[in-house]
């Protein structure tokens, strides 16, 4: 006896899945090429990012340890400056009255005007030394960048930098008419050593074409949380020799000078100076040769839509020891030849090395 086995019927309302084709599977391949490409594309923008973090950490390290070795570097030298200043006093004025006394004596009277020249350029190396190891109190004020260039270019007149009168000068901040909150004062004594450090470089290079440029630039800036600040920028650009490898690596270092006189303090005062602003120092060298030097000071909320006729920029800070690509600064956000950078430790900026 046979059993029937017994089968369900078929359901007539089921629809049969067509088998892929070659289409199909072309299109899953390429969906999943798309999402691999993604992850891949993910993946790296994290790796760089962990690196840009771990630079960034380390110029922060970096700038933490140079401003207490400039502290403790200006403690002891303000009290060497003091003790030396003194019996200074006492030895200009003992040549003052030694030269009056030998009046009848022309020869005698010269070694006594020596004496006192001698010691006037020791009491500005003094004054250096002081002006560098004190603290600077900013008295911020709004103040038009064509004003504290007025003013340091009239210091450096009547100063007598040695060449003022074969430089020609190129304003280009005067269209701009921006202003920026700064100490006037600071930030003119700033500007007198960046423009007397240019003139000196040009006159000592005897290049046949002197020009000093001077421009306000506006930037925005990165810092390392995302956010964006503005800065504005006083550039002074010269046509000199330009800053070698080792210039951009100690330029802002105390006591170091390429000049055939000079404390070498000049740009460490200015560093402080723009440290007491919350700013910074930014060199480069040009497109067309010589440097450029920029103070770039960070701009209140309430300026930053008032500056007319400024270039805008947006940028993130590059190493302090990276070669100049030879880009004028502000050009781009990823190839500014910000080739020598010198901010407070407190500010840690975008892609610092």
């Amino acid at each position: 006896m046979s059993t029937a086995t017994n089968h369900p019927a078929p359901d007539p309302t089921a629809r049969t899945q067509p088998p892929l084709t070659s289409a199909d599977l072309a299109e899953l391949m390429s969906a999943f090429n798309s999402v691999t490409g993604r992850l891949q594309e993910t993946h790296e923008q994290l790796r760089g990012e962990v690196a840009r973090l771990t630079r960034e950490l380390t110029e922060a390290n970096e700038q933490l340890a140079r401003s207490k070795r400039l502290a403790a570097l200006g403690e002891m030298a303000a009290g060497i400056a003091h003790e030396v200043r003194n019996p200074l006093g006492s030895i200009s004025l003992f040549a003052r009255m030694l030269k009056d006394d030998l009046i009848d004596r022309p020869a005698q009277q010269k070694l006594a005007e020596k004496i006192i020249t001698s010691a006037k350029g020791l009491n500005a190396v003094v004054g250096d030394v002081l002006t560098f190891s004190r603290e600077f109190r900013v008295q911020k004020e709004e103040a038009p960048i064509s004003d504290i260039l007025d003013r340091a270019l009239a210091a450096c007149q009547h100063d007598g930098v040695e060449g003022w009168d074969r430089i020609e000068i190129v304003r280009n901040d005067r269209k701009s008419n921006a202003t920026v909150p700064l100490d006037p004062s600071l930030a003119s004594q700033a500007v007198t050593n960046i423009i007397r450090n240019a003139i000196e470089a040009m006159i000592e290079s005897e290049i046949p074409t002197k020009i000093l440029s001077l421009e306000a630039v506006r930037h925005t800036v990165a810092d390392s949380q995302g956010k964006r600040e503005r800065l504005l920028g006083i550039r002074v650009a010269d046509s000199g020799p330009g800053l070698s490898e080792e210039v951009l690596r100690r330029m802002f270092n105390p006591f170091f000078t390429t000049r055939k006189a000079g404390t070498g303090l000049g740009l460490a005062i200015v560093h402080r100076i723009m440290d007491a602003h919350g700013g910074r120092v930014v060199a480069a060298n040009g497109r067309n040769g010589g440097a450029a030097i920029e103070l770039q000071f960070p701009v209140a909320a309430s300026t930053n839509n008032q500056l007319p006729g400024v270039p805008r920029t947006k940028q993130r800070a590059e190493s302090s020891r990276v070669k100049s690509s030879g880009q004028p600064m502000g050009d781009t956000e990823q190839n500014l030849p910000l080739v020598a950078v010198a901010v407070g430790p407190d500010r840690r900026l975008s892609g610092a090395a």
